[in-house]
């Protein structure tokens, strides 16, 4: 529901409006300044009130250019609002529904945009969302205003959780490999060069380089698949220009820029040649001038390729069915965790799910630990997928496991969210019990094996696990389904 009055301004228009908020240009009253209102609607979640106080402890303070600067955060009905300067400008995304833009100002735009990045880059600040609805141009001053910091970040690397990608944090269409937690990587600041990088290539071609409305293709295409050039999408597009976006979108971190300062000289060298007339005809070295703030160590794993081959294949493997038991050993800090998580890319091509639990020296005496916490990690996954999806699930495992849903609930909690409230189960002696357990626990496995959706369960520090956990890995590797 949109507001129609706020204290002390007097709202002019709506700008924008989904399910989360309103967006407002507004008078402010005390001084008859233009604002512009960013508000929630009725009954906001805890989350979307957190995003907006953390979007302004991030930029108060902050005076760049190029960077939206907040004036006030207030609240009203125990619901936050946040007053912006107005830039008097649209975003791009609807300018480029509404107008066409010549090849000059297109570079400019991307010019503008790069400066942008490296005045948010230089207040220690990692945007996370960078993409044309959040990139506001006046077409009279011809600045560009970056907008919407909810989701960004003052660390200088933070390490990304899998979450359904309908759940992650950011756009889908402009996320970075690293932001789909599905990479082995942390995020840093050049996840923003990437979401520039499909930004620019939406600028210069009108099109995505990739899009699907399948999230987990999408997915899938961030953090494998090579797109097409902007110039083999439109060849009108000088090749400079499409070497450019090109590497700004490697899917490695340390094979894009690695400073905005590169991406600046770049375009101001394309931005030259435009001007005698030699763009089209002319390609250059990139990122002579490309230098980093930051000292940081690339990202990848050195002289595991021999380990990453066997673990690789044997994902392959088990794609086809086949059910396999990987042991990695070695001295603790040598790189075992790194090195299983190679396999998140190959995971997610076959839409599979790759859960993990660790044993605890300390925790022997209790059963199937590990392995329960890895399951809890699984069902975390799937309540963040989509309500039609997590029924397509609850009728899977009810068919699995019957009127035993209350031993499953017993172990992980989270799975009545799921299946809901269970029958209880009857009294049994205790090997008995145990053998019930064994079977129904092992028919709610076998819900989530399949080809189309194969799993990989990572057990960390296996010498600390209890005999139960032992004996029924055992009995899973042994069961022919």
């Amino acid at each position: 529901m949109q507001k129609t009055q706020i204290a002390g301004y007097e709202i002019q228009e709506t700008l924008h409006n989904n399910r989360k908020g309103t967006i407002y240009r507004a008078n402010r009253l005390a001084d008859n300044t233009s604002v512009i209102l960013k508000t929630l609607q009725n009954y906001p979640s805890p989350r979307d009130i957190a995003r907006v106080k953390k979007e302004y402890e991030v930029l108060q303070g902050t005076h760049s250019p190029g960077i939206v600067q907040v004036l006030e955060l207030k609240m009203e009905d125990q619901s936050p609002i946040l007053v912006m300067q107005d830039t008097h400008g649209k975003s791009l995304a609807k300018l480029l529904k509404e107008r066409e833009f010549g090849l000059q100002e297109k570079i400019e735009i991307a010019l503008k945009l790069s400066q942008a990045i490296e005045n948010i880059h230089q207040q220690e600040i990692i945007h996370l969302d960078i993409k044309p609805a959040n990139s506001i141009y006046n077409t009279n001053s011809k600045e560009i205003t970056i907008i919407d910091f909810g989701i960004s970040t003052k660390l200088s690397r933070e390490n990304p959780s899998i979450a359904s990608p309908d759940k992650l944090e950011g756009t889908l269409a402009y996320l970075s490999p690293e932001q789909t937690g599905r990479m082995n990587r942390s995020i840093d600041y050049r996840a923003d060069f990437y979401s520039l990088g499909i930004t620019l290539y939406e600028l210069f071609t009108g099109k995505l380089p990739f899009y699907s409305k399948d999230s987990m293709e999408m997915v899938h295409f961030h953090i494998a698949v090579e797109p097409k050039t902007a110039y083999q999408n439109s060849p009108n597009i000088p090749k400079a220009i499409s070497n450019i976006i090109q590497k700004l979108m490697n899917k490695k971190a340390e094979d894009r820029y690695q400073g905005a300062y590169g991406i600046c000289h770049d375009f101001h060298r394309c931005l030259e040649l435009l001007k005698v007339g030699e763009l089209e005809s002319t390609t250059f070295t990139l990122a002579t001038r490309d230098i980093s703030e930051k000292f940081q160590i690339p990202q990848k794993l050195y002289g595991r390729e021999k380990e990453i081959k066997k673990l690789l294949a044997s994902f392959n493997r088990i794609s086809n069915g086949s059910r396999e038991l990987m042991i990695v050993k070695g001295y603790s800090g040598i790189g075992k965790s790194a090195l299983v998580n190679e396999i998140h890319k190959p995971v997610v091509e076959k839409r599979g799910y790759f859960i993990s639990g660790k044993f605890d020296q300390f925790k022997k005496d209790i059963p199937y630990s590990a392995i329960i916490l890895a399951f809890q990690d699984l069902i975390r996954q799937l309540l963040t997928e989509t309500e039609d999806k997590i029924d397509i699930w609850k009728t899977r495992i009810l068919q699995a496991v019957g009127n035993n849903g209350q031993i499953i609930i017993d172990i992980i909690p989270e799975i009545e969210y799921i299946i809901g409230k269970q029958p209880a189960v009857a009294e049994l002696g205790p090997s008995e019990s145990q053998n019930r357990f064994n079977l129904v626990f092992k028919e709610f496995i076998k819900v989530f094996t399949a080809p189309e959706h194969p799993l990989v369960l990572f057990i960390d520090d296996m010498q600390w696990a209890d005999s139960a956990s032992l004996k029924f890995t055992e009995n899973i590797l042994s069961d022919g389904e």
